[in-house]
């Protein structure tokens, strides 16, 4: 997410909160157009805000409803662009932006960010079934990531950057071992495909203010995401064209 930090340390620059906004974010890359970028990419690492509440791990429908939605967690590095990602494909309801997978009830982005609880930055994914399924969302979700690296998607490094799909129950686990074996034997990457496949636990839906941050700060997140080298590298990793 936008900001200057590098190596984990923030560059403190004058009067930040009064042009930009709060300062802050995560280790970034330092590319090009900083002074056309400066009043743009300055973002939220210490934007306030209390922990997260937790989503319990199941794919309740609505206030516990029955309901017709299932849900999916899928993590690609920054859930901005993750949650970017699947609001696009169709039968999906609705995308959150939050924290799985570690020991700490209730996690802080600024918590999570410095690597010390254990949490990824995911999605949950609400879709209808019957408009889309599981497996197509898994199609939709390989070319959005870089399967081959560790610990690492694009400029944002760390175990919390890691890329993983989550189950819910044994025909997403199934289904989602089959689509990583399928991608793998497919001959496309020589190296191996380290997304791991984990099951779900509580899922803590982030601050509201990485909710729908693509919608809400188009031009920073557009400045993150190219200065992230984000579409550069799935261009190179699919053969695809840069967005």
């Amino acid at each position: 997410m936008p900001g200057f930090c590098v190596s984990g340390k923030t560059l403190h620059l004058p009067d930040a909160r009064d042009i930009g906004g709060p300062v802050g974010g995560r280790p970034r890359a330092l590319l090009g157009g900083l002074l056309l970028g400066l009043g743009i990419l300055l973002s939220a690492c210490e934007q306030p805000g209390d922990g997260s509440q937790p989503i319990a791990a199941g794919p309740a429908g609505p206030s516990g409803a029955a309901s017709s939605t299932n849900v999916a967690i899928f993590a690609g590095g920054c859930f901005w662009c993750t949650e970017a990602d699947f609001d696009k494909v169709p039968g999906v309801i609705s995308t959150t932006s939050g924290y799985i997978g570690g020991t700490v009830p209730n996690p802080t982005y600024k918590q999570v960010s410095a690597g010390k609880t254990g949490h990824i930055e995911a999605v949950q994914v609400r879709f209808d079934p019957a408009k889309t399924s599981f497996i197509k969302l898994l199609a939709a979700f390989w070319p959005t990531i870089d399967p081959l690296t560790p610990n690492r998607q694009f400029c944002d490094s760390g175990s919390q950057y890691r890329s993983a799909i989550f189950y819910y129950n044994e025909d997403q686990k199934r289904q989602a071992e089959g689509s990583k074996a399928e991608l793998q034997s497919s001959g496309r990457f020589s190296q191996p495909i380290v997304t791991d496949i984990l099951p779900a636990t509580e899922f803590y839906p982030a601050e509201d203010y990485h909710q729908d941050y693509y919608k809400k700060n188009p031009i920073r997140y557009s400045y993150y995401r190219s200065n992230c080298g984000r579409d550069a590298r799935l261009a190179e990793v699919w053969g695809l064209s840069k967005k």
